[in-house]
């Protein structure tokens, strides 16, 4: 099966500017941003949808959550505030 373009990211098959990486997600700068600061998160587990997670995927998506948190302070926005937001499924 051949691999999506968050997939060779995560890899370092794609180029991307990474900005936290550990054995549960991958963050990178998104290379259209929206905002100034602009970092995607992906679990590094293939999760299709919100629509398909499982119980032990609570790991992932708890992760995902701590890096956000933890990004937002080094980027200083915690204070000023960010958003977070999730695809179900292809809009």
């Amino acid at each position: 099966m051949e691999k999506n373009i968050f997939e060779k990211i995560r890899d370092k098959e794609a180029p991307a500017n990474i900005v936290y990486q550990d054995e549960y997600i991958t963050a990178f700068n998104d290379i259209y941003p929206d905002a100034p600061i602009h970092i995607l998160i992906i679990s590094n587990k293939k999760i299709v949808s919100l629509n398909n997670i499982e119980e032990e995927d609570t790991i992932y998506l708890s992760k995902i959550l701590l890096t956000a948190k933890k990004l937002a302070k080094q980027f200083n926005i915690d204070e000023s505030g960010y958003r977070l937001i999730s695809n179900c499924n292809k809009l």
